[in-house]
Parts: structure tokens; C-alpha cells; sequence
């Protein structure tokens, strides 16, 4: 797909089929037709009924004039925000374009604002993704479709600025899913180090990528302790993009930690075998964090952005990890492994000291952490803990900007003791069936920076879905990319 932008009756071509994304009683464009009594009364019976709720579809189209003319509702789901909705509308267009073999459509945006029209661009693009890396035959109807967005005069060159950064991010949202789509066996830790070091060069960043004996030799033992059983050791990489002017006042430096277990049999803790295919998207926190990154130095936003990726690969061997084996972590702490499934939070203990060594300001860590957080959120919400008040909100409203959901969770100091171990510091889990991602996050708290302010993200249900779900196929979805870029965009003001 592609997305090109005109200007509504000045510079508009002809194409087969015209979109007009309406609610209530008003729509966000007028079809690119001069002669309106012929197009106008069509979408005036489409609000109408829509007024009266008795159409029960999202789109009505009609043949005239040689042309399709598809007027789409914003759906009337219940939990979808106004622009979430027009996402949702815009990939329908795309699909209704597609599923017609249409070289070319156009979308009528000639009465909506800058940020709707950004977000009929996201929808677009979200829609577009299809992961077919491993199938033998093309899709059907297959065509090289052109989106057309048509803008009044005065919008046009803000909205090819909005072009220009949409796509750029997009391009990046397509890099973070086909990561977490490749299946395990076909991406490993020293894999997605090698990628990571091709992307940071890329785009001008510091790249440190540090192996197996450098990870034991300078104490990252909580990656080493989970990659240990894998004939493919783990990797931690540093990435660092230094966006901030020189002399500039604001000191902020974000540095993104992303959980980054390639694959996860749950080593000797093993997994049960129904549904651990869907292991391979236990790298997404690493994958966003790439994705993330790269974006920021694309986008050349004026900040200081790093990401670390703490990439193993958990799998039972004859030196995996033991139930009830103590490690000594980076910050000094000791840790007992009495569930060798709870790795995630023993590899992010490395990062998260590494951002502190980094000297970050503000720290994410982005992990599918627990099952815990999908029983109490489900699919469409991501669990969010922080250290610091003003720093949880700010990341809340950016989500909510860019149609991610988060919910904050207490980190509720009574449950710490869960974590209590006669013969270590503390344990990896508790012996409890209650609360599991909030003492998933206590645990991390241990072994974050001091002064630093922190959020963790966990995103177990949100990452990934199994089936089709609003305008994503089954896969990964790409969440928190761009509310990563929306809070380091706040930060930098």
C-alpha cells in the first residue's frame, strides 16, 4: 500500500471507488464529485439511518456514476475512543479497497482535522500489515493499492509532514512484529544482536553487544542464569542515541529495557505444550525497545533515548538453571530461581542496572511478564507500575493519545515479604496464588537505579493476539511503539 495526498477538488484524480468516514449527523469529507446532488443525498440516507440506528452494518456502498461510493460509520464499539474508532473506519476502506483488487481509492478528509487525519493514516497502515514471510503462495486479490487522502488546501503540507513521520514510525511498528513473528528456532539471541548492531549503525547510534563470557565475566549473571541451558547463549546489547542539543537544559535521558527471551519452554519449569508456539513473542519488550529507539533517531527528536536488550533463549539442557539454584545478581543482591518459568524478571535485573550505569533519568522496561496482569486486564490493557506519580500519568496520557490502554498498579509494599528467602535475599516468585504482577514488579523495583524515576510495563495480554482482533491479524500488534515516542517527545519539552 501506498498513501499519497491530494488536495479536495483542485488536484484530485478520479479513482473507482470514494470513501466518506461519517458520524452522528455530520461526516469528515464530502465525495470528490462536482456534482453533488447526485452524492450528497446518498450519504444523507446513510446518516440518517445511522441517526435513527437501523443500519446494523458499519458501511453502506452505492454505484453511481460510474464509481463506488463507500460510506463507512465510525463504530459505535463500546470502549474505542472517537480516533480509535476512525483507525477502525479507515482499515475497513483499506480492506473494502483491497478485497475489490482496487489499484487506487480515495478517502475524502476535506472537513477533518490535522490529528484526524493522522489517525485515518495509523489505521491505514495498521491495517496494510500482513506477515507472510513463511508462506508459499501470494494472497489473493494481491494489487499494489493506492491510498489516496483528500485535505483542504491550508492542510496540506502539514499533512505530508504527518505523512513523512507516520510512515517512518510505521516503518519501524513493521520491523518490532516481524521480529516477534519469526518463529524462535530462526531468531536467536546472537541473531537479534547481529540485527540490533546492522540497525544501530544504521542510524548512528553507540552499539555495545556483550556475549556469553563478557556477561560472566562482568556479572550479568541474571541473563547467564536463564541462557545457560540453551546451546545458544544469551546476549545483552546497549543502544544509545544521543538526540539531546549541546548545552541544552533539559537532562533527560530515557532508556528503554526490553525483556527479550526469544523463546520460552519455561526451561525446567516446563511450559504445558497447548499454546507455547505463542512463546516465540516472549522477545517483544526487546523488540519495542529496538523499534523504539531507532524510531527516536529517525525522527531526530531532541532527547537522549538508550535501549537494552536482555535476549536469551530459556530451554531445559544439562546446565539450565535448577529450581531452588541461588545467583548472585549485578547489584549485589542473591537471588533463589524457585520457578525457572519467572525468568523474565531475572533477565530485566541486568537491564535495568545497565540504565543505571548508562545514568538514565527515566527508565521503561517492557516485558510479557506474567499471566497474572492478562487475568486481570485481559487482551486490551497493559499493566503499568511506576516509582514516581507525575511519571505514571504522563505515560497513561500518552497512551491514551495514541490508542494504547494502560491501567496503573499498585506496588503494593505488604506483599515484599511474599518474596522473603530463608537461605537467599529473595526468591523469583512467591508462594502465593494472589497478586502475581504486582510482586513481579516489587522484584524488579529491587533492582532499579537510585534517583531513577522507573515504570514497568507489563504487557502479557497486549503484545500478541491469537485471532483477529480490531484492525490487527493474528500476531503481534506492536504495542507501546508509539506511546515510547510520545513520552520521550514530553520529556524533551
Amino acid at each position: 500500500m501506498k498513501i499519497t495526498l491530494e488536495t479536495f477538488e483542485k488536484d484530485a484524480k478520479p479513482s473507482p471507488l470514494y470513501v466518506v468516514l461519517a458520524e452522528k449527523e455530520s461526516a469528515l469529507g464530502a465525495p470528490l464529485s462536482r456534482n453533488k446532488a447526485v452524492w450528497q443525498p446518498l450519504i444523507d440516507k446513510v446518516l440518517e439511518a445511522q441517526s435513527k440506528k437501523i443500519l446494523n452494518r458499519d458501511s453502506e456502498l452505492f454505484q453511481t456514476e460510474g464509481r463506488i461510493l463507500l460510506v463507512s460509520q465510525l463504530p459505535k464499539k463500546k470502549g474505542l475512543n472517537r480516533l480509535e474508532s476512525l483507525r477502525l473506519a479507515a482499515g475497513s476502506a483499506l480492506e473494502a479497497a483491497m478485497s475489490r483488487s482496487l489499484p487506487r481509492f480515495s478517502i475524502a478528509l476535506n472537513h477533518a482535522g490535522i490529528e484526524e487525519i493522522r489517525t485515518v493514516m495509523e489505521g491505514l497502515f495498521y491495517a496494510e500489515y500482513d506477515f507472510r514471510k513463511y508462506k508459499s503462495e501470494p494472497p489473493k486479490n494481491s494489487v499494489d493499492t493506492e491510498a489516496v487522502l483528500v485535505v483542504k488546501p491550508q492542510d496540506r503540507k502539514a499533512a505530508e509532514t504527518l505523512l513523512e513521520e507516520t510512515s517512518a514510525v510505521f516503518g519501524h511498528m513493521k520491523n518490532l512484529r516481524d521480529w516477534v513473528n519469526i518463529p524462535g528456532s530462526d531468531l536467536d539471541p546472537a541473531a537479534f544482536a547481529e540485527i540490533a548492531r546492522g540497525l544501530g549503525r544504521k542510524h548512528g547510534l553507540s552499539v555495545t553487544v556483550r556475549d556469553e563470557k563478557q556477561l560472566q565475566k562482568e556479572g550479568f549473571l541474571g541473563l547467564w542464569t536463564v541462557g545457560k541451558g540453551s546451546d545458544r547463549p544469551p546476549r545483552m546489547v546497549t543502544l544509545k542515541y544521543e538526540g539531546a542539543p549541546k548545552g541544552s537544559k533539559n537532562k533527560s535521558h530515557l532508556c528503554i529495557v526490553g525483556k527479550g527471551v526469544t523463546f520460552d519452554t519455561g526451561g525446567i519449569s516446563l511450559k504445558p505444550g497447548a499454546g507455547m508456539a505463542e512463546m516465540k513473542c516472549d522477545m517483544a519488550g526487546a523488540a519495542t525497545a529496538l523499534a523504539g529507539v531507532c524510531a527516536a533517531a529517525e525522527l531526530k527528536l531532541p532527547i537522549n533515548v538508550s535501549a537494552v536488550l536482555c535476549l536469551a533463549e530459556n530451554r531445559p539442557g544439562n546446565s539450565a538453571v535448577l529450581p531452588g539454584d541461588i545467583f548472585k545478581a549485578r547489584n549485589g543482591k542473591t537471588v533463589m530461581v524457585d520457578n525457572t518459568d519467572a525468568e523474565g524478571r531475572l533477565v530485566l535485573s541486568d537491564g535495568l542496572f545497565e540504565a543505571g550505569t548508562i545514568k538514565a533519568t527515566h527508565i521503561i522496561d517492557i516485558a510479557t511478564l506474567t499471566g497474572a496482569v492478562i487475568r486481570a486486564l485481559g487482551p486490551s490493557i497493559a499493566g503499568l507500575f511506576a516509582n514516581d506519580r507525575e511519571f505514571g500519568s504522563l505515560i497513561q496520557s500518552s497512551g491514551a493519545g495514541a490508542g494504547e490502554k494502560f491501567w496503573e498498579l499498585p506496588m503494593e509494599e505488604e506483599y515484599r515479604d511474599w518474596l522473603e528467602d530463608p537461605t537467599a535475599d529473595f526468591r523469583n516468585v512467591t508462594n502465593k496464588p494472589e497478586a502475581g504482577a504486582i510482586t513481579a514488579a516489587l522484584f524488579l523495583a529491587e533492582f532499579v537505579p537510585a534517583g531513577a524515576k522507573w515504570s514497568h510495563w507489563d504487557v502479557a495480554g497486549t503484545a500478541f493476539t491469537t485471532s483477529p482482533w480490531k484492525y490487527f491479524k493474528p500476531g503481534a500488534t506492536g504495542f507501546g511503539l508509539k506511546t515510547l515516542l510520545e513520552v520521550a517527545r514530553q520529556l524533551e519539552a
